[in-house]
């Protein structure tokens, strides 16, 4: 099956035809009796075979009660929701693919296909989402918005994710008419659709900046804005460009902190540009994501192991991406494979280095991913298993060894009891900055919310930010729990206990008690106003106040 007959079928199978909702229905009417929600779904196959999607049992739940069949049940909901996790961390991620541009990196470990942006290929899940709207931001965003409503995810607070290779090679002009458009499909209220009939032509015909603005009081607030780029095009300058679109986290390939391994796979940078990149972005108060790939050319599950410690000497990125070489047969690397050059590591041995290295992650990083979205069927030689997370979870758990970052540790949909709630400072060194890992802990180790304070010191790279001069930088602040629309209550819910505003309190006694008589924050849009509210103004690029 090509990749046009496998989009037709995907479009064919998420079609909601009257006879699939009367299944739902009936399907719906056996799990509000108490049967299990898969064994259901067996129950009842689907017309043409297989069986229904969650999204169409979402769909019955929310006809049944527009039509007064029911009464809404947030807990059935939560028991028939697909994929309930994507929202548990407390904002609903949306991701977007650039159009295809030419990289400057010539990696040989890189996929090229001349229908995506490279290092994509056209079969991985975002990557078909992208190539279905022909890479139109404002459709993109737009249908996964109103896939995610159909789902039950709330959609008011988004963090939206912009993958492509080299974002920062792009022409500028590009890169902000493709953002005001994200921004314009956030800001427009969307009906309950299937994800391929949404309209490509919506949103107004203003100024990224009055996008912007319009997004602070949007129908889904953009609360971080992330882009992925390369460590060699991370200047002063490209950190002003990055905040004027309204960029709060930046990723990076390191891939490897060994200057050997770089130059023959032909990574085009070495070790001390990721260095300078990774300070410049943490004195411009960008939150920081590096991905790291063992089973690179040359490297070893021993010289691997090694490697992965380097990231936590100076580097101390907020969050990783691990992502283990995979043979591909567009890719350079492939010749090397050919001629005997190159062996892939076995899922066994990748299951122990990953296990080896994940216990030793700091408690201020989160990892979040151990294998990238490549099906299967694209990999030539070595590891096809996607559920790599699992096993090495499996793996840790024979050993009786545990990872304590933050993705580990986040309660996640867990009720939480504020007064229960432990205050921990956790402060490590970067060499440019003092940082603070500010967190609620619960009495069973888990992150129910945290705060990251930066204080430079001397030796912090110069940015030309105005906004920055001599004051102390939040560079994220998250509490965690099942994502709520936004004025919602729970009972026992993280977001709603005030811990954001308790958080920003200690950071501000931590920064006074350093010396610092002014704070910064790197805001996204749509937390501009959560800021405001707490004794911040705006400011050049930034929120600021005085301490």
């Amino acid at each position: 099956m090509n990749l046009s007959e496998r989009q037709e079928l995907w479009r064919a199978r998420q079609a909601l035809t009257p006879e699939r909702l009367d299944l739902a229905q009936r399907v719906l009417e056996q799990v509000r009796a108490g049967k299990d929600v898969m064994r259901a779904l067996r129950s009842f196959p689907a017309p043409g075979g297989g069986y229904l999607s969650k999204a169409m049992l979402v769909a019955a739940y929310q006809q049944m009660v527009d039509d007064d069949l029911i009464e809404e049940d947030a807990t059935l909901l939560e028991r028939i929701r697909m994929k309930p996790v994507r929202t548990l961390s407390g904002v609903t991620t949306v991701t977007v693919l650039t159009k295809p541009y030419p990289c400057p990196g010539k990696c040989i470990f890189c996929p090229t296909d001349v229908r995506m942006p490279k290092s994509y290929l056209p079969d991985e899940p975002g990557a078909m989402r992208g190539l279905e709207h022909n890479f139109d931001p404002y459709a993109q965003v737009a249908s996964r918005l109103a896939s995610l409503g159909n789902l039950g995810h709330p959609t008011d607070k988004i963090e939206l994710l912009i993958l492509g290779g080299t974002w920062s090679s792009y022409r500028r002009d590009y890169q902000e008419w493709f953002i005001q458009r994200c921004f314009d499909a956030m800001n427009t209220p969307l009906p309950s659709a299937s994800p391929h009939l949404v309209e490509q032509n919506g949103g107004t015909d203003g100024s990224l900046a009055e996008s912007q603005a319009l997004n602070e009081d949007a129908p889904h607030r953009n609360v971080g804005l992330v882009i992925e780029t390369r460590p060699d095009e991370i200047t002063p300058d490209e950190l002003r460009w990055l905040r004027y679109l309204g960029v709060t986290k930046v990723q990076m390939g390191a891939q490897s902190l060994d200057d050997h391994i770089l130059e023959i796979n032909k990574r085009g940078h070495d070790v001390e540009s990721t260095r300078k990149a990774v300070a410049l972005l943490r004195a411009a108060g960008f939150k920081i994501v590096l991905h790291w790939m063992p089973n690179l050319l040359g490297a070893t599950p021993e010289s691997d192991r090694t490697d992965f410690a380097r990231l936590w000497d100076g580097f101390c990125p907020d969050e990783i991406k691990i992502y283990p070489n995979q043979l591909l047969a567009n890719a350079e690397l492939y010749e090397y494979w050919q001629r005997g050059e190159f062996t892939p590591y076995t899922t066994q041995e990748l299951i122990d280095l990953i296990a080896d290295v994940k216990p030793g992650i700091p408690r201020y990083c989160r990892v979040n991913r151990v294998i990238r979205d490549i099906p299967s069927n694209n990999v030539v030689e070595g590891n096809r298993r996607t559920s790599l997370r699992q096993d090495i979870h499996d793996e840790m758990k024979r050993r009786g060894t545990r990872c304590e970052c933050v993705r580990c540790r986040e309660v996640r949909g867990k009720p939480v009891s504020a007064d229960q709630l432990r205050l921990d400072d956790l402060v490590y060194q970067t060499g440019t900055a003092e940082e603070h890992f500010i967190s609620f802990i619960t009495p069973d180790d888990g992150l129910a919310g945290f705060i990251r304070l930066s204080l430079p010191n001397a030796d912090s790279p110069k940015t030309g930010l105005r906004d920055l001069d001599g004051a102390a930088l939040i560079r994220e602040v998250h509490v965690y729990g099942q994502s709520l629309p936004v004025g919602a209550e729970q009972v026992g819910a993280a977001q709603h206990a005030g811990l954001g505003t308790r958080l920003l309190q200690e950071a501000d006694a931590v920064a006074k008690a350093h010396g610092y008589r002014r704070m910064a924050v790197i805001s996204a849009i749509g937390t501009r106003p959560y800021y405001l509210d707490r004794g911040f103004e705006r400011g050049e690029l930034y929120l600021v106040k005085s301490l």
